[in-house]
Order: structure tokens, then C-alpha cells, then sequence
């Protein structure tokens, strides 16, 4: 059987190391923090304002706010100060400088898109449809953070993107954000720190409390329990760890979306926010949120993760429940199921999932709805990206593992009322690494975290070994009639 066609784009998106954020850059040993301010301080005014000119003059273009980043790397040492004297804003700048450097987000790799229809559609030619799409960059010490391109795809499936801009920048983080007191204390009882300090903690907060009514509660407990117990400093740090991991987060609203980066904040992410699977949701109610199931990484373990937003504005980052929240790709179907959420996942690392629940912040009791079958996904199958509503059943990309590691995308379609049931699957894959495309970080792997339906194509992008990623366009009818076929 031939293979399906496939509408190639002229689109390639690669890692641009131009693009840079500021981020601190900060010794481990409070001597040698010191002895850098004291540097610092034992500067004249007129060096001071010399010196910071030539690092302004350096660095000051390549950055939409360099102050406000400097300001934010000084916040961080300022503790260590040994002088109650007021320093100038030309000192403190050049302070905040020496504890700073400069991040290139994408140098290594710009890969595994996901593709969902823009919030804001006011403008858009009827018949088209602009598209907002998310891209795993990684740079110096294999980093991954989120990033955000828009475009446009014609009447006709043209897809356009628009324009990038030179400059980068990381949202605000709220630094008072709120939490639900059920899943809080779920995840605590999941970590096995559901004890009496635990309890104490939580028993005087309301079912929502904020991290500083969280805090406060926290120091109350240490100062009023004696001794200090291993035991006690364990949960009072678990409990510190969760309300780090559960963030909320916003950006200006004049920063174009391609200026937008989500970069790690938590200690469980420190080494990256990897494979990022947005998917718009339609509540029965008619509400939409868009969320992004994704994998967080500290260099040691992996946790599956979830981040909320309604506008690509305001993001809330909020740690999973339930004893099936573990290994990679978890994808949320973009509605309910019978008044229930229903997620794609891989528990064992080989076989495809289902799981539902009433809850999208709890998931347990996954149900085996796929195994390999042909060769080129013998050693494991996942998804690529959230199941895709179709006339004919759940359209799911998956990705299949073979011989020699080889990383292929086929296709699965499930039942619409009983997504357990698979209708038919190609058994053949439906894009397969070639050319230069097999060359990259990691060689011969095509791989995608999301695509859409627009008129009767399927819009499709997709990274290339791990490097860089583009789009093709594959008609609907086609896939469809080789899955019921």
C-alpha cells in the first residue's frame, strides 16, 4: 500500500543562540560571595559609573529590561552585604551584573511542538485560523524551558508563521499564589508525609489559602514544637518543596508571544520543563482552558506536571495527584467523556493508557488500551500529543520505537463513546525519520506533542532528532478512510 501523502511546509524552526535571558549566576560559597561585593563596594563612584556604562553598553541591546533582571540578581546576594551604608543605583546595578549572565534558551535544540487555535482569533480572514504553538528549547546544560510561536494557516492549509523577535523574556512570578487545601494535602499524604506536624499545618487553613497564610502556619508549628525532630524538619520541608512546585505566573501583556518563555522556577523542574502537550479544553459548560500536561525534571527523577491558562497571559503550574501520575507523556482529551476528564498516558514505558477521572488533578487506575504491533514500535508506544475529535472517533499520533531506536508517528482511532475501544491503527508508520532530518542531538526521531484539525487537513509539526522542528499538513479523509479501512 502506498505511503499517505504528506503536504510538506516551507517552515524550519532552529535553535537561534541569539536569543538570550539573563539569569543569575551566583557562586555556592557565601566566601566567595563576599569577597565578589566586597570588590564591588571598594569601587569609587566614578569607577562604578564607569564600569557599568561599559557593561550597559555590552549587553543593554540585547535585552528588553537588562535593569529589571540586574535589580533581581542583586535581590538574590543582598543578604550577604556587610555595609549598612545606601548604595547608589549605578552600585547596586553593577552588583546585580557580577552575579549575572546571560542563558541562550534554544542554542542545543528547538524541538517536540504542540499546536492548539489562538484565544484570540479577532482579525483572522474567514476560513483561516491563527494557531499558537509551543516548543521545547534547550540550551547549556541540556535546560529545557517552554517557548511560543503564533501564525496563521490560509483557507487553502497554507501556514505561515509570523514574525520572531530578537528578545526573550520570563513572566512575573506571584509571589503570594494561592492553593486548594484537598489536592495539597492529597499530594502530602502521596509523599507519605500525612502526619500530625503535616496536620497541624494545615488544620487552621481554609479550603484556599495563599503561600504567606501557608508560611505563616508553618513557623508556627516549628516554634511551638519541642524538640525539632528530624521527623518534623522532613515534613516542614516536604511542605516547602509543594508550595514551590505549585506556582502561579504572568507576562506583560505588550510582550509579543514569541518574547514569552516559561523557564524552570521549581526545585523538581531545576533541569527542565520537557515535552510540553497543550490541548484547548472545552468544559461542558462551554469554558475553555487551555492545558499543558508536561514532564518536570530536577536531573535525578521525573514528575509529571500541569500548567493552566486561559490567555498565554497568566499560567498556574500545579503538581499531579494520584498513584498513576508518573512516567512521560500524559495527554488530556480536549473535552469530557460521560462527565468525566480522560487522559492518554504510559505507566510501563511500553503500552498506551486510559484513564479517567472527575477530578483533572487526580489520576489513577489506568486501563492498557494499546500494545506494540509492527515492528517499528516494537519496543514502546506513546502518544504524540492530545486525542483530536473527529466524526469518526479519537484520532491519536502516536510515536513507536523500533529497531536501532528509531522513532516513528503512526496513527490510532479510538472509539468516541468508549475511548478504550481502538477502531483501527496504521500499520505502517505515518512519518518516519529522513534525510538530513535523521541528524540531530539525538538521531533518527521524528516526534510531536500536539496537532489540529483545520477544514479536512491535519496540521502536523514535528521535531527532527531532537534539533529542530517544522510542519506538514496530512488530509483528514486519507488518514481516516486507512483507519476504519
Amino acid at each position: 500500500m502506498r505511503p499517505i501523502l504528506l503536504r510538506r511546509h516551507d517552515i524550519s524552526l532552529v535553535p537561534q543562540s541569539a536569543r538570550v535571558i539573563l539569569r543569575p549566576f551566583i557562586p555556592g560559597s557565601i566566601q566567595r560571595i563576599t569577597t565578589i561585593i566586597g570588590r564591588a563596594l571598594a569601587l569609587s563612584e566614578a569607577e562604578t559609573r564607569r564600569d557599568l556604562a561599559a557593561v550597559l553598553k555590552d549587553f543593554e541591546a540585547r535585552h528588553l529590561d537588562i535593569e529589571a533582571a540586574l535589580l533581581a540578581s542583586f535581590d538574590k546576594v543582598a543578604p550577604h552585604l556587610f555595609t549598612h551604608r545606601p548604595l547608589s543605583m549605578e552600585r547596586t546595578l553593577l552588583i546585580g551584573a557580577l552575579f549575572s549572565g546571560e542563558y541562550a534558551l534554544e542554542s542545543a535544540a528547538l524541538f517536540n511542538p504542540s499546536i492548539v487555535p489562538h484565544p484570540d482569533q479577532e482579525g483572522v480572514a474567514s476560513g483561516a485560523l491563527r494557531f499558537v504553538m509551543s516548543l521545547r528549547a534547550t540550551g547549556e546544560g541540556h535546560i529545557s524551558s517552554v517557548e511560543f510561536r503564533t501564525g496563521v494557516i490560509s483557507p487553502e492549509g497554507d501556514v505561515r508563521l509570523d514574525p520572531i523577535s530578537r528578545f526573550v523574556s520570563m513572566p512575573v512570578l506571584d509571589p503570594d499564589p494561592s492553593y486548594m487545601k484537598v489536592p495539597f494535602v492529597v499530594k502530602l499524604h502521596e509523599m507519605g508525609f500525612d502526619n500530625g506536624a503535616s496536620a497541624a499545618v494545615m488544620e487552621p487553613l481554609g479550603d484556599g489559602f495563599t503561600r504567606s497564610e501557608l508560611f505563616r502556619s508553618v513557623l508556627r508549628i516549628r516554634r511551638e514544637t519541642q524538640p525539632v525532630t528530624q521527623g518534623l524538619t522532613n515534613t516542614l520541608s516536604c511542605i516547602q518543596w509543594l508550595a514551590d512546585s505549585n506556582y502561579e505566573m504572568h507576562f506583560p501583556s505588550q510582550l509579543a508571544m514569541s518574547e514569552r518563555v516559561i523557564f524552570p522556577v521549581s526545585p523538581n523542574e531545576s533541569n527542565g520543563i520537557e515535552d510540553a502537550r497543550f490541548v484547548r479544553f472545552t468544559d461542558d459548560d462551554g469554558t475553555v482552558t487551555y492545558y499543558a500536561t508536561y514532564t518536570a525534571y530536577n536531573g535525578h527523577a521525573i514528575l509529571p506536571q500541569l500548567i493552566e491558562t486561559r490567555d498565554f497571559l497568566h499560567f498556574r503550574v500545579l503538581t499531579l495527584n494520584g498513584s498513576a501520575v508518573q512516567n512521560k507523556g500524559m495527554a488530556l482529551f480536549p473535552r469530557r467523556i460521560h462527565g468525566n476528564y480522560a487522559m492518554l498516558s504510559r505507566q510501563d514505558d511500553e503500552n498506551l493508557f486510559l484513564m479517567v477521572s472527575d477530578n483533572p488533578h487526580y489520576w489513577s487506575d489506568p486501563t492498557v488500551i494499546l500494545h506494540p504491533a509492527e515492528l517499528w514500535e516494537s519496543v514502546k508506544i506513546g502518544n504524540c500529543g492530545s486525542p483530536i475529535e473527529t466524526e469518526a472517533g479519537w484520532l491519536v499520533l502516536t510515536h513507536g520505537v523500533g529497531p536501532m531506536r528509531k522513532y516513528c508517528i503512526g496513527a490510532v482511532l479510538l472509539d468516541l463513546h468508549d475511548p478504550t475501544k481502538v477502531l483501527g491503527r496504521l500499520s505502517e508508520p505515518l512519518l518516519s525519520p529522513e534525510g538530513d532530518g535523521r541528524e540531530g542531538y539525538v538521531p533518527n526521531v521524528v516526534y510531536s506533542c500536539g496537532s489540529l484539525i483545520h477544514g479536512r487537513d491535519l496540521i502536523l509539526p514535528y521535531a527532527m532528532s531532537d534539533h529542530a522542528s517544522t510542519i506538514v499538513s496530512v488530509s483528514l479523509d486519507e488518514l481516516l478512510s486507512r483507519l476504519v479501512g
